[in-house]
């Protein structure tokens, strides 16, 4: 066939600078090389996603095919919408391919569907190759060196990754790419199963992902939010891609004091237009940015810079080491390291609203993105909260922000991931882990399971009584309430001494402002109002951190057999915790979420590994709260 005939296979890793894979695939000297992205069933299904994160997919997607055609201009990124695990046999087949390149990613799905294209490959004759390039280190590699464990903190991680060895240096984008050879696609389709879709209500439209194998012309381009059938726009202002990404990195370094002194922790989660923040990590997520790059202009520009200069982990490279920890905890613990059940390093806590577990495309004791309602009121606040209708106004306008943007400040995603779970609603981190996946652009699982996991104190950080509070932490930045006048434009013209605590202001200051504070924000929603308060702060807070309290002398870990059984709920009641799932509560799909006096006759078992329902109702903190305020 004259030289290697490969197959580049593009997948978060959208660019052509310091790519290991794509230099590893040229270094073959190919006479045929076709870049190429799969729409992989699994993502366009199976993993909840908004719109503003699939549009800044295709964003980076069209900027690399741009790229690529600059480089020859036979050629561009050519998308094909088949899952890959029954597309590549064919393609091997009716391309004559004789390898296929591609970065390692070490997600669990990834991993399970990377292991079957490689026995395809193999049964077909086909060489793979698959060197690291997601992460500064080989996250295998590291793990290995941790002694087979997880790194579950930063000092863990250098230890590894000094004994790995240094963190290598870019290598250049290509300047060249051979053309990309003859593409038939004279073979069936192959559709996927399309339910269940995690997505479908972004779907108002018909879904035409797998109409066309080569899309709906037939020129294998990008696809656009209409062929994957979404009706609710994009409304992100943050656009994607590597090109932007690489522009982005030398505006920020070019500002040299403000790189070298970079502290995270004392950046401001309040402020706008611009950030205090590089918002480089979606272009991390999706690969259009090199994490190797990021790294090594920090570190060169700190030893430049010298004395004054910021050190991990709050400095630059502190935050890479941080995305690096996660993606090696990740690596070594597997599917459970994104869920409580089944995984050892997880703390044990009986949050409201667990999830249902089943049989998923990662494993067959994985959360399935279900839950159950066990406490009415808890679902009710949690649906509040997911909308930014909580009544606490800091909490509702990141929330927003988040709705809207699909980006919020880290310290932001920490106060309000603390709110719902230890710092007040006492619901469950894997509803907070699922609504952050659906809406964050730069949704990483490994990151978005470790965040979740340390803010709500079960894994990574213990310290469970240290709680942001929703009024003083938002007016440490911001003391006239900017970024609540943004986005809660109901509040706009109020009194900057109620901005934060609206329930403390005057008829006077309320008709003043144009706004009066009643109902829910969901239920009871009207113009020119602004939702209660769901609860007293201080009061929830004390709450919780006793329920932390007992939950921690306990001592229950996510793989106890009590913990897969039920056998926790004798535990918790002999200790005398009240906060917990399944007291008084029912499995009831949210039919009667938003009424706190609905209780459901028990339902019975909801499967192998379903929570233990108590038989007799107990009143517990929740319920007390809501009788006294109905009062």
């Amino acid at each position: 066939m004259g030289g290697p005939r490969i197959i580049y296979w593009f997948r978060t890793d959208l660019r052509l600078h310091d790519s290991p894979a794509l230099k590893a695939a040229l270094d073959l000297d190919p006479v045929v090389l076709w870049p190429i992205f799969t729409w992989d069933p699994h993502y366009v299904y199976r993993v909840k996603g908004g719109a503003n994160r699939w549009q800044y997919l295709l964003d980076c997607q069209t900027d690399l095919s741009e790229s690529i055609s600059k480089l020859n201009k036979k050629s561009k990124l050519f998308v094909l919408r088949e899952a890959p695990q029954t597309l590549f046999p064919k393609l091997f087949k009716a391309w004559k391919v004789t390898h296929l390149v591609f970065e390692n990613d070490t997600d669990p799905y990834a991993l399970e569907r990377d292991k079957s294209v490689v026995a395809l490959a193999e049964k077909a004759g086909v060489q793979v190759i698959s060197p690291y390039g997601r992460t500064l280190w080989d996250s295998d590699d590291v793990v290995a060196k941790n002694g087979g464990k997880p790194t579950m903190s930063i000092t863990q991680l250098q230890a590894a990754g000094r004994k790995v060895g240094e963190i290598p240096r870019p290598i250049p984008a290509p300047t060249h790419l051979p053309d990309p050879g003859d593409m038939p696609i004279d073979f069936e389709q192959s559709k996927p199963e399309t339910k269940p879709d995690l997505n479908a209500s972004y779907r108002g439209k018909a879904d035409g992902t797998y109409s066309n194998i080569a899309g709906p012309k037939g020129d294998f381009a990008i696809a656009t939010l209409e062929e994957l059938g979404f009706s609710v726009p994009a409304t992100t202002p943050h656009r994607g891609g590597e090109s932007i990404a690489l522009k982005r990195l030398e505006e920020i370094f070019s500002d040299e004091e403000y790189a070298a002194t970079f502290q995270k922790p004392k950046t401001s989660p309040a402020a706008f237009e611009p950030q205090s923040t590089t918002l480089l990590s979606p272009m991390l997520h999706f690969g259009a940015l090199s994490p190797r790059l990021f790294y090594w202009k920090a570190q060169d520009l700190v030893e430049r810079y010298g004395k004054g200069a910021s050190t991990p982990p709050e400095s630059l490279t502190g935050q890479l080491l941080f995305r690096d920890m996660y993606f090696a905890a990740q690596a070594a613990i597997g599917p459970p390291f994104g869920q409580t059940v089944d995984n050892a390093y997880c703390r044990f806590i009986p949050w409201h609203l667990p999830s249902k577990i089943g049989v998923t495309d990662i494993g067959d004791c994985t959360i399935s993105g279900e839950y159950y309602i066990d406490s009415p009121q808890a679902e009710k606040w949690f649906q509040r909260w997911k909308v930014g209708m909580t009544g606490f106004p800091f909490v509702d306008a990141l929330m927003r922000q988040l709705r809207t943007e699909g980006w919020i400040h880290h310290l932001g995603r920490h106060m309000v991931a603390c709110f719902l779970t230890r710092g007040g609603c006492y619901v469950h981190w894997e509803r907070g882990a699922d609504v952050f996946e659906e809406l964050l652009i730069d949704h990483e699982p490994s990151c978005n399971a470790g965040n979740w996991q340390w803010l709500s104190c079960t894994a990574f950080y213990s310290q469970y009584f240290r709680c942001y509070s929703p009024v003083a932490f938002g007016q440490k930045w911001d003391k006239k309430g900017e970024l609540i006048r943004k986005w809660i434009p109901e509040l706009k013209n109020l009194d900057e001494k109620f901005i934060y605590e609206p329930w403390k202001a005057t008829k006077a200051a309320l008709d003043k402002a144009g706004v009066k504070i009643e109902g829910d924000g969901i239920n009871e929603k009207t113009d020119g109002t602004y939702p209660a308060r769901m609860f007293d702060f201080g009061e929830r807070r004390g709450i919780c951190i006793a329920a932390m309290k007992r939950a921690y002398s306990i001592g229950l870990h996510g793989n106890d057999d009590r913990v897969k059984n039920g056998s926790w709920k004798k535990l918790f009641e002999e200790a005398g915790e009240t906060e917990m799932e399944g007291l008084g509560g029912s499995d009831d799909d949210g039919e009667h979420a938003d009424d706190a006096d609905y209780q459901r006759e028990g339902d019975g078992n909801h499967g192998k590994h379903a929570r233990t329902q108590s038989t007799g109702s107990k009143e517990g903190p929740m319920d007390k709260y809501t009788k006294k305020v109905k009062r």
